[in-house]
């Protein structure tokens, strides 16, 4: 099964397996409600932090990066709950198809990096303060988002050549990977599973590790982190669990599909019980991105902050234009007069 729900074709699928029949019908409801709530959630996000502009951080650069990140995915989930409700009778074309499956994988990758390289800022900003400085620039960080981005577009060309429109003999056009062989499928799904999982977890791992035990250092020797910063890196090891949390099932169950295409793990129950995993933890992972803009406003301090602004700035406009009509209605009054 690949990662919106339908089955990846390669040489050694045997086992035709079915999805129960609540999946057509609650799981399309809970796709809408996570791409209007990711939506508005994210797009308000960007708003604050786009309003900021001027004052943003590096870690801000990097979490609104996050957001248009998430944006884009649930931006493109009412297809995939189209889809889903049809049976996976894809009805929108093979141009929607590659591209709107793009945009849902493209998240997968740009997500990840995006902490990474806020988790490389942090260990920066706490482990190494000085030294590095001025790797911590706005500048350096605007080139990394851009640098990630074209990144995750590079390693999801597989999704624009392999991804077809196949009609089965059910008369259901599906929207699927399809590989020639199995060769093909080990291959892309190798490259996938090391960098979209492997080594980003890795840096994240060892960044958290060190990061974490320069907050306890500093703690226990009575040295006061800069509020700001420790502000930041709290709402960043938050934003990376919740992340870590959502998105790992996937990617396991990801590796252990690998292992069951090349005829490692057999078994029909076993295939059976694969496939409705990976579609539950698929629906999880989509969370994490209403998640996310949740946590900037439960957690982050510095962006209450901003969000509080943002609202006495809209008061004050408020009242300066109530004030503006209520003295032009009495110029008037006192004019008739």
């Amino acid at each position: 099964m690949d990662m919106y729900g339908n089955q990846t074709t390669t040489p050694n699928s045997t086992c035709l397996i079915y999805s129960d029949s609540w999946s057509f019908t609650v799981v399309p409801v809970y796709i809408l409600v996570i791409s209007v709530l990711g939506i508005i959630f994210n797009v308000f996000v960007l708003m604050v932090f786009y309003i900021h502009k001027n004052t943003w951080s590096v870690a801000e650069i990097y979490l609104s990066n996050l957001a248009a990140a998430d944006l884009i995915l649930v931006s493109c989930l009412p297809f995939w709950a189209q889809n889903v409700a049809k049976k996976f009778d894809w009805p929108f074309g093979t141009s929607l198809c590659k591209l709107v499956n793009l945009c849902i994988t493209m998240n997968v990758y740009c997500s990840i990096y995006f902490l990474v390289l806020v988790s490389i800022d942090r260990y920066l900003a706490l482990v190494h303060p000085l030294r590095f400085e001025r790797l911590r620039s706005t500048t350096y960080a605007k080139v990394g988002c851009f640098l990630v981005w074209g990144f995750g577009l590079l390693m999801n060309i597989p999704v624009l050549i392999f991804r077809e429109l196949l009609k089965n003999k059910y008369n259901i056009t599906a929207c699927l990977l399809n590989y020639s062989n199995i060769t093909e499928y080990n291959a892309v799904e190798g490259i996938n599973i090391v960098f979209s999982f492997i080594i980003p977890i890795c840096i994240i791992s060892v960044c958290t590790q060190k990061i974490i035990r320069a907050l306890g250092n500093r703690l226990t020797e009575g040295f006061n982190t800069r509020k700001k910063e420790q502000k930041a890196t709290i709402l960043v090891l938050v934003v990376l669990i919740a992340f870590l949390i959502c998105w790992i099932p996937y990617h396991l169950l990801k590796i252990l599909e690998v292992l069951k295409n090349n005829d490692i793990l057999t078994g029909c129950p076993f295939k059976t019980s694969l496939y409705k995993s990976q579609m539950i933890f698929t629906y999880f992972a989509f969370f994490n991105s209403v998640l996310n803009p949740l946590l900037y406003v439960i957690v982050g301090k510095n962006f209450q902050n901003k969000v509080k602004e943002l609202f006495q700035q809209q008061n004050k406009k408020r009242t300066a234009t109530t004030s503006q009509a209520y003295a032009r209605t009495n110029v008037t009054r006192v004019a008739q007069n």
